[in-house]
């Protein structure tokens, strides 16, 4: 399906995503994350559409074709608001071959203080070789 922007971008959850934490907020929120997951692909399916033009995705790092962004969300159902949530995901979205990759999806209660943005990092660095030099 083609809209104005383009073709869609085909989002993957990473392997190491997958495993840990997305696992977890599966085995705690059941049919809810299911709903949550869903929303989130289709949130990345239109990245080019949500990057910098929201307050829920923050850019990381940036260059010409491959952009890092932090993703705040919420679970389905709940009442607090994307960035208050505490829950976040770490996607690299790669703009030329329109894909992005899940790398991380998270809660602060998963990442404790007191520095998240050094923890996290330190997940990515450890876990996707390839993005060493990219942090």
């Amino acid at each position: 399906m083609s809209t104005s922007g383009g073709e869609n971008f085909e989002v993957t959850i990473e392997e190491f995503a997958g495993r840990h934490f997305v696992k977890q907020f599966h085995k705690k929120y059941k049919k809810a994350w299911d709903i949550t997951e869903n929303a989130i692909i289709a949130e990345l399916k239109r990245v080019d559409n949500i990057i910098g033009c929201n307050d829920y995705v923050e850019i990381i790092k940036s260059n010409c074709e491959t952009v890092l962004i932090k993703l705040y969300f919420k679970i389905a159902g709940t009442n607090e608001s994307k960035k208050s949530s505490g829950n976040r995901a770490i996607v690299l979205a790669d703009m030329k071959n329109r894909n992005c990759k899940i790398l991380l999806v998270y809660s602060k209660n998963n990442i404790c203080p007191p520095n998240e943005t050094q923890k996290w990092q330190t997940l990515v660095r450890e876990n996707y070789q390839d993005l060493q030099n990219y942090l």
